[in-house]
C-alpha cells in the first residue's frame, strides 16, 4: 500500500509539471547554438508556448545562447561601432587598469552577477513562477526576481552582485529593473567578460520574451552615467536545449587551486572584439594605477 501510494504521489508529480521544463540528468555537451543550428533545428511551430497559471508566457527551460557569427562574445559593445562602449573618460581610464592589472573575478570564483552573466557564452536554466522567477547558472550560482504590479524599491539598497531586481508584464514580455549593484572601484566585478566596468549607479532593464516554443529573447538596457556617456543595449537569443539536459555541478573553489598564478589582468581586446593575449597590436596607453578609478584603494 505505502509502496503505491509513493507510485501515485509521483504519478501526480509528473503530470503537473510544467511542460517547458526539461529536468536535468546530464550537463549539457553544447554550450552554445551556432546560426547554423537554430535554423535547422525543429521550429516547433505547431507548438504553442507555454503559459503558467496566471496566463503569462512560461520562460521555464534551460537554454543555450546562439552564437552570432561577425559578433564577439562575452562583449557588452557586440552591437556598438567598433565593438567599442561609450565610455567617459573615468570608464575609460578604469577599463584599461582593469584589462591589464586585474585577475577576472570569475577566476577566482566571484560571482559574475547581472548584467555579465547575460553575455556569457554559457548556458542557464530557468525556473519561473507567476510570483517568483529564478535562473541558475552553471557556477552553481543563481539569481531571483519578484513579478508583480507596483513594486518600488527600498529606500536604501545593499550592493550585491546580482543587485535587487524587480519584475512586471508588459503584454507578453516579462520587464525586469535591477539596481543596488557592486562598483568596479571598491569590489571585485566586471560588466563584462572584457575587463568594461560597471559602477554602483548602474541600472539594468532586461525584456524578456519567449517568442517561441524553442526560443528565449532578450533585450537589454544599461544605463551608467558614471563610465559610460549614454545608455547601451545589448540583444540575444538562445535556443531550447534536449531535453535531459541541465546544469551540472561546478565546485569553484575545486577548481581554482592555482588561483594565485592567475592573470594578470583580462588582456588586450583584438580587433574581433574579444579580450585575449596574443594580438599584435601594442598594448593601450594605460593609466599609473588604481587611480583610474578615482578612488583611494
Amino acid at each position: 500500500m505505502r509502496i503505491q501510494r509513493a507510485l501515485n504521489v509521483s504519478a501526480l508529480l509528473a503530470a503537473v509539471a510544467l511542460p517547458a521544463l526539461a529536468f536535468a540528468q546530464t550537463v549539457d555537451p553544447n554550450p552554445e547554438t551556432s546560426v547554423a543550428q537554430a535554423v535547422t533545428a525543429k521550429a516547433d511551430a505547431a507548438t504553442p508556448v507555454p503559459r503558467g497559471l496566471d496566463g503569462k508566457p512560461d520562460l521555464s527551460g534551460f537554454w543555450r545562447p546562439v552564437r552570432t557569427p561577425g559578433k564577439p562574445g562575452g562583449n557588452m559593445g557586440k552591437d556598438e561601432p567598433n565593438f567599442d562602449l561609450p565610455y567617459s573618460e573615468q570608464g575609460r581610464r578604469a577599463r584599461l587598469y582593469s584589462q591589464n592589472h586585474t585577475v577576472d573575478p570569475e577566476a577566482v570564483c566571484i560571482l559574475g552577477g547581472i548584467p555579465r552573466h547575460n553575455a556569457s557564452g554559457l548556458a542557464f536554466e530557468v525556473l519561473h513562477t507567476p510570483q517568483r522567477l529564478a535562473t541558475l547558472y552553471n557556477y552553481n550560482t543563481h539569481r531571483w526576481v519578484t513579478i508583480g504590479e507596483n513594486q518600488t524599491f527600498p529606500a536604501k539598497l545593499e550592493p550585491s552582485y546580482f543587485g535587487t531586481g524587480l519584475a512586471h508584464w508588459e503584454g507578453e514580455t516579462l520587464v525586469i529593473e535591477t539596481r543596488g549593484l557592486r562598483d568596479s572601484s571598491k569590489d571585485k566585478i566586471w560588466l563584462d567578460e572584457n575587463g568594461d566596468p560597471t559602477s554602483d549607479q548602474t541600472t539594468v532593464v532586461e525584456r524578456w520574451t519567449r517568442s517561441a516554443y524553442n526560443q528565449l529573447r532578450l533585450q537589454m538596457t544599461i544605463t551608467d552615467l558614471k563610465y559610460y556617456t549614454r545608455p547601451f543595449k545589448f540583444d540575444r537569443t538562445w535556443q531550447l536545449a534536449d531535453p535531459g539536459t541541465g546544469a551540472g555541478e561546478y565546485a569553484c573553489n575545486e577548481n581554482n587551486l592555482d588561483a594565485e598564478h592567475i592573470g594578470p589582468g583580462a588582456g588586450v581586446i583584438g580587433p574581433d572584439g574579444n579580450r585575449g593575449f596574443g594580438y599584435d597590436a601594442p598594448l593601450p596607453a594605460e593609466p599609473p594605477g588604481p587611480e583610474a578609478y578615482d578612488v583611494k584603494q
